[in-house]
């Protein structure tokens, strides 16, 4: 079995977070909670649920699971698999074996959990979460011939891959900048559709206007600056 982490970003998610760790299949080496910036119990249920607890003070999803990896870079044993999961308890943490399976067993580079709509619970997704994912893969067929239908939180990415991405978002265009230099750099990929339910509290992002305006901006300007590269 592959060394497996997870690194799940977190703000202000002190009545979920411990869900989702509770969640995560036994398989995994480490759960790495990053706290960005969080001033509730956050941190303390994590650390109570058995979860390496990390501090960011810069706001930003981009700027959390960077935080993450710069701690991974500095462990002695290296993983062969990174899962990126929200810490809202909106997906089903115990899916995870799903998204790794096709690293494991086909050995895709990139795998993403695409909240389809069979499977996802009525109003999980706000209609500018629904349109702005359709617009985005869209963009990304018409441009790179992309088969993606979603920009889902929870993926898993092998972790040399993941190196070599050198992400560098600090904010909300994390999970597309991934995606499009997966395309450029012609990973392999795949799809797995996920469960996916209403989260545990309010959306920093789609649950407000200014959220979900400057979510759509960095991510359209993500997608615009690889088309013409």
């Amino acid at each position: 079995m592959p060394k497996i982490k997870v690194i799940i970003p977190a703000f202000n998610e002190q009545d979920s977070i411990a869900n989702v760790i509770q969640d995560i299949p036994s398989l995994v080496e480490e759960v790495i909670v990053v706290s960005n910036n969080s001033t509730d119990l956050t941190e303390v249920n994590a650390k109570h649920a058995g979860a390496t607890v990390l501090t960011e003070n810069r706001k930003g999803y981009g700027y959390a699971c960077l935080k993450g990896m710069d701690y991974i870079s500095k462990q002695h044993s290296k993983p062969d698999i990174i899962v990126f999961l929200d810490g809202d308890y909106s997906d089903y943490p115990e899916e995870l074996t799903k998204i790794i399976a096709p690293i494991i067993e086909d050995n895709i580079d990139l795998v993403i959990g695409s909240r389809v709509k069979e499977l996802r619970e009525d109003g999980a997704m706000t209609p500018q979460q629904i349109f702005g994912n359709w617009l985005a893969t869209k963009l990304m067929s018409l441009f790179f011939k992309a088969k993606f239908t979603d920009l889902g939180p929870f993926r898993a990415i092998k972790y040399e891959k993941l190196l070599a991405l050198n992400m560098v978002d600090k904010t909300y265009g994390w999970t597309v900048e991934m995606q499009l230099k997966a395309l450029k750099q012609k990973l392999s990929y795949t799809e797995v559709p996920v469960n996916y339910r209403n989260r545990i509290g309010v959306s920093k992002v789609s649950g407000t206007i200014k959220g979900s305006i400057f979510a759509g901006i960095k991510i359209l300007s993500w997608i615009f600056k690889y088309s013409f590269k």
